[in-house]
């Protein structure tokens, strides 16, 4: 019953209900163009979104912000994503993705304009106060426009798990890697053209996505029935509970040395903004190319969850291992600390690559087909929770007790996404029967 649901809402995408095999062939040709188009829409996106990061991380650093203020610039753009993802993943069910694609590009060129007002004279509480804002609009910008975004990858990849496990990786992977490009551009911008100028350069570019997503993507892709209550909207089942609280660890684990700690010990280390920009440029490449390749790395079943979900359990208790050994480096200041981090780094980038990868294939294949906005919103809500969570704790622990502290609070939220992966389900739920409707 799921299965047959799945290949009628595949097809509501592409053409309509009872088409034969020629506009089955049809369907999964507009199914490529659309996956193709959502995610050229979405590099063009994470491009810019990079670059921001860098941009006001290293600007601000300059101007003498403490590592636990230049976290505080990030959280409320971490915080207004998990509403973003909820609301996003509602809205873009309801309305369809290519309104929410649009509505994104357009938060998201606000959020650059807003932090291009940005004046010198102002003090430095209202300066603050302003990114913060600023950030805000940015984060819901970023979180509506990857729920719409990996929503589509559902509705056009059909029902084999195989391409459904590719797709999401070339699109995970390419999109990382984008990102990285992102961060280089941030510090070259930031180094040639200075803080307002590559805001409006920005913008402009985002406004030239903007004309494509509405020229090109279908009004009414991913359109359907929304919940009508909070409840049902919060009504999830067990693999994706599960899945969320172990991506709020394991993006939690991420930035609580990555977001602050890194950046701000290498530019102590004596690196310049190009330098610093340049090395998390490849870092997160790297990590995108990991991420593309990760279906060549775990072994695949034809159910798609037996061999996955230990993969996921496997990996993630790899990876906890790699911040505790370098933890252990740091501490006891080892020669060449600054390229032991950048190697250890390495190391962690090539896990968590996989990790992800695998968590973000496992969230569609647990997600249900008719409401797979709603699904991949709220794991991603989860997702922004993580970050917020490791944002706080990248100024906070670094301030106290530098990248050990930072290390630490990685390794341990590590062993808690390990602990909960443990409990994900390795077969899928069986379909309930339909509920017969009640009379007026």
């Amino acid at each position: 019953m799921t299965a047959d649901r799945s290949r009628d809402s595949a097809r509501s995408v592409d053409g309509g209900p009872g088409a034969g095999s020629g506009i089955a062939t049809a369907g999964a040709s507009s199914g490529t163009r659309n996956y193709a188009i959502v995610t050229a829409a979405y590099w063009g996106f994470t491009l810019t979104d990079g670059a921001l990061r860098m941009l006001v991380l290293l600007h601000f650093y300059r101007l003498g912000y403490s590592p636990f203020t230049l976290a505080f610039l990030f959280l409320l753009y971490e915080a207004a994503g998990i509403a973003a993802n909820l609301i996003g993943g509602w809205l873009a069910t309801r309305y369809g993705i290519q309104r929410m694609l649009v509505v994104g590009l357009i938060t998201q060129i606000t959020g650059f304009l807003l932090l291009s007002a940005l004046s010198p004279q102002w003090t430095a509480v209202m300066s603050v106060a302003w990114v913060v804002l600023a950030q805000g609009v940015c984060g819901v910008a970023k979180d509506l426009t990857k729920t719409a975004s990996k929503s589509a990858i559902k509705l056009t990849a059909g029902t084999a798990s195989g391409q459904l496990f590719k797709w999401v990786a070339f699109f995970t992977g390419s999109k990382n890697a984008m990102k990285g490009v992102g961060f280089f551009l941030g510090g070259l911008l930031l180094q040639t053209l200075g803080f307002r100028v590559s805001l409006w350069t920005m913008a402009a570019l985002l406004a030239i996505v903007l004309v494509g997503v509405l020229a090109f993507v279908p009004p009414l892709m991913g359109k359907a029935k929304a919940s009508k209550s909070a409840k049902e909207l919060f009504a999830k089942n067990r693999g994706i509970n599960g899945l969320a609280a172990a991506r709020v660890a394991l993006f939690g684990a991420r930035d609580v040395w990555f977001v602050v700690g890194v950046p701000v010990f290498l530019y102590s280390a004596g690196w310049n903004f190009t330098m610093v920009g340049g090395f998390l440029a490849l870092w997160t490449i790297g990590y995108g190319v990991v991420q593309g390749l990760a279906p060549r790395l775990v072994r695949r079943s034809d159910d798609g969850l037996s061999t996955e979900v230990p993969a996921a359990r496997a990996w993630s208790a790899a990876l906890a291992l790699v911040p505790m050994v370098l933890a252990g480096l740091v501490l006891a200041q080892v020669p060449h600390l600054e390229w032991v981090v950048v190697g250890g780094l390495a190391v962690f980038g090539f896990a968590f690559a996989v990790n992800s990868s695998v968590h973000s294939y496992l969230i569609l294949a647990y997600a249900g087909s008719e409401k797979a906005a709603e699904d991949v919103g709220f794991y991603y809500a989860a997702n922004a929770l993580g970050r917020f969570i490791g944002t706080l704790l990248s100024g906070l622990l670094y301030q106290g007790w530098g990248l050990p502290g930072a290390l630490t609070g990685s390794a341990v939220m590590l062993v808690l996404c390990w602990v909960v992966t443990l409990s994900l389900p390795t077969q899928r739920a069986a379909a309930l029967p339909a509920t017969p409707a009640k009379p007026d």
